[in-house]
């Protein structure tokens, strides 16, 4: 039985790179294979562990699309299109990646959602942990793509906007009755001193995070660099604020 952690949030409030530290602490750990999925159309989750995607399932659907009236001799259009999906799987040592990516035409992600959450639900089994980066905003909601989760970790920045917009989203997941296990709240970019603004924010919404993940200037280094966020020292303090979190959270 896989376990699933989905990450959500408002745009540019570090979303990805809580996905990739929290498949760090897993791959580290000894808790793999570990299936990573960038179900975000603007893709970029491959950047932060270092691994090269140049096919996602969305531009897979396209040459698919252009392919399916010469398909091989005695295959079907499924079989086909499944032999293809598996082309969009990037493979590593104890690590898959999965991207989406963006379909045919400006905005078009439905079709392309659909078919990553089946091959989603073929290859699950395969994986003890499963860790998807999502768009920013609320659509993926109300699309399913974070139905049958485990964990929905929701990130927000350290603004009263992010609080709010979390809140929003935590609200949409129950009006749509989605099958979450539990909806947790992460800070990043926190400083040492919490503002008093923010505290009273928080006990406003009624938010109490899991983790606070402080500014951490190695992640922009390591971004400028073109480097993988998988080889950041174990003393980085967002790494030891996502430890703590992933350990309490998988209680190892």
């Amino acid at each position: 039985m896989s376990f699933s952690i989905a990450v959500a949030g408002k745009g540019g409030t570090g979303k990805t790179t809580v996905a990739a530290l929290i498949v760090r602490y897993l791959r580290n750990n000894g808790l793999t294979p570990v299936l990573a999925v960038d179900a975000d159309p603007n893709a970029n989750l491959g950047e932060s562990l270092g691994l090269a995607v140049n096919l996602t399932v969305g531009s897979m659907i396209a040459q698919f699309n252009e392919e399916k009236i010469n398909l091989p001799p005695g295959m079907t259009k499924e079989a086909y299109l499944d032999v293809r999906l598996n082309e969009t799987l990037v493979e590593s040592k104890r690590l898959d990646l999965l991207t989406m990516g963006r379909g045919q035409g400006a905005e078009c992600y439905c079709y392309p959602n659909l078919i990553l959450r089946k091959f989603i639900n073929s290859l699950i089994d395969n994986y003890p942990y499963m860790v998807m980066d999502n768009e920013a905003g609320m659509e993926h909601l109300s699309r399913k793509t974070t139905d049958n989760i485990d964990v929905l970790l929701l990130v927000s920045n350290y603004t009263v906007k992010g609080l709010r917009a979390v809140t929003k989203i935590r609200e949409l997941a129950a009006d749509l009755e989605l099958s979450v296990g539990q909806k947790l709240v992460l800070l990043t970019s926190v400083p040492e001193k919490p503002e008093t603004v923010m505290i009273e924010e928080m006990s406003r919404l009624n938010i109490i995070p899991a983790a606070y993940i402080p500014y951490d200037r190695l992640i922009q280094e390591y971004d400028f660099a073109s480097r993988s966020l998988l080889e950041l020292p174990d003393d980085a303090v967002s790494v030891t604020a996502i430890n703590k979190m992933a350990a309490d959270l998988l209680k190892r």
